[in-house]
């Protein structure tokens, strides 16, 4: 057993403490599966509730609460409690093997200009002689900044806001001159530089969620094709509104990541839209507006057969690819790559067309654009968070394998038929056509 146990607190969502990393598990909670997720970003505190939530944090909770008030026994363990109804037992994470995985974590962000005003933008501050990056990321990890900014022997923690984009980054080299020294006369004061690393932990600022208030008037789909990045598209949604998104699909997998709206009756009208893959007249019918996400179809059949072979996160092996099961795969799921598209051109009521590449090329203007369409505002701190935490906890991982090429030219002139198609399809209804990038190969 790892982990100390600290006692049982009371859980006020208005002021929550352990809000960093979160994921849920309705079947498998145990305290240690807890514990190493948070030791693994760096966390102090593992908190567990409803016997299936887990959450991680350094700052303990205010509110102690009775001991027998903690009375869930985790899902995945008996006799073990994982806190209550608004009551969270908390553990304190164990260091982990010194320096095994602490380092790692520490991702390069690049060197940009110091901005205006270093206190306000940058709530804490260190200042240390010897100061090194490891030295600099521990300390805005232990105080749960995503960013550890070092310049010369200073160290500031903070976020990225208006006043600090991270949008423009300089050459490395601005940030190795030597800096103040008076034979480099054209580095002024001002041309100040600073390298910017991403600690382990989650921004806060955009994690918090919750449904709806009161019901939603208008009934919005969230519809893609399968792989076309969907579960992306609603973490990002969520994360900007602050709004649960729905599905019309229960995916337990996904529920455990986080999704609290998997639960949720697709009908319940308490999310902020709902994810679907259908494409026939009835099931779009029923929608009053539509965000209609599109990725090239040579991605989208890779993504969803590494799906179908190895779940979300996984790769399918060499020999899945190699099999008939590929080009089955391949001859029905490219017409329906195209269908899906044309229907809901046909049938939809209110379309905003979002294409995966441009988001990922263009992350908050395309963020923007779909959180109008909910009729949401947010502000532009809110989005630069979700930028900040982009990829979310489910991009796969694992071997994937370098310059794969698994279409035959067969295949290749089945769906550049079909991309040629769909792109007629959009342009007729004044939509932009496909990115330029999907056209034959």
């Amino acid at each position: 057993e790892w982990g100390t146990y600290i006692g049982c607190f009371s859980d006020d969502s208005r002021e929550r403490t352990l809000k960093g990393a979160v994921f849920y598990d309705l079947r498998k909670m145990t305290v240690s599966h807890c514990q190493e997720a948070c030791a693994e970003r760096s966390y102090t505190y593992a908190g567990l509730e409803y016997g299936a939530e887990c959450y991680c944090g350094n700052k303990l909770p205010v509110t102690v609460a009775k001991q027998e008030e903690c009375n869930n026994e985790c899902n995945g363990e008996k006799g073990f409690i994982c806190g209550g109804v608004n009551r969270v037992s908390v553990y304190r994470v164990e260091e982990p093997r010194a320096g095994s995985k602490r380092r790692r974590n520490v991702i390069y962000r690049g060197c940009f200009r110091v901005p205006e005003n270093l206190t306000d933008t940058f709530p804490a501050s260190l200042i240390q002689s010897n100061l090194t990056v490891e030295m600099c990321s521990e300390f805005c990890t232990k105080k749960e900044f995503s960013l550890a900014v070092v310049r010369g022997p200073e160290c500031y923690c903070g976020y990225p806001t208006t006043q600090f984009t991270l949008h423009e980054s300089m050459d490395r080299i601005y940030c190795s001159r030597p800096q103040n020294v008076s034979s480099m006369a054209e580095v002024t004061k001002e041309e100040d530089y600073c390298l910017v690393y991403q600690t382990p932990v989650q921004d806060t600022r955009c994690t918090d969620r919750k449904f709806l208030p009161t019901k939603s008037k208008v009934f919005v789909a969230l519809s893609s094709f399968p792989g076309a990045g969907n579960t992306w598209v609603r973490h990002l949604i969520e994360h900007a509104t602050g709004y649960y998104t729905g599905s019309y699909y229960f995916d337990g997998t996904l529920y455990n990541k986080g999704f609290k709206g998997e639960k949720d009756h697709w009908r319940s009208r308490r999310t902020i839209c709902v994810k679907t893959h259908e494409s026939g007249k009835r099931e779009i019918e029923m929608f009053d507006s539509a965000i209609l996400l599109i990725r090239n179809p040579y991605k989208s059949l890779m993504a969803e057969f590494n799906r179908k072979c190895a779940g979300h996160l996984g790769y399918a092996t060499d020999r899945n690819w190699k099999s008939n099961e590929w080009p089955d795969f391949v001859n029905s799921y490219a017409s329906w790559w195209a269908s899906h598209v044309l229907d809901w051109l046909k049938y939809g009521k209110h379309l905003l067309v979002i294409h995966y590449e441009d988001l990922k090329q263009n992350l908050i203007p395309k963020l923007k654009e779909m959180v109008k369409f909910l009729n949401m505002t947010v502000t532009e701190d809110r989005l630069l968070c979700v930028e900040n935490n982009r990829d979310g906890n489910f991009k796969r991982s694992g071997a994937r394998q370098k310059d794969l090429e698994p279409f035959t030219q067969e295949m290749k002139d089945l769906i550049n038929r079909y991309i040629l198609t769909v792109d007629e399809a959009l342009r007729e209804r004044n939509f932009t056509g496909l990115p330029r990038e999907y056209v034959p190969r």
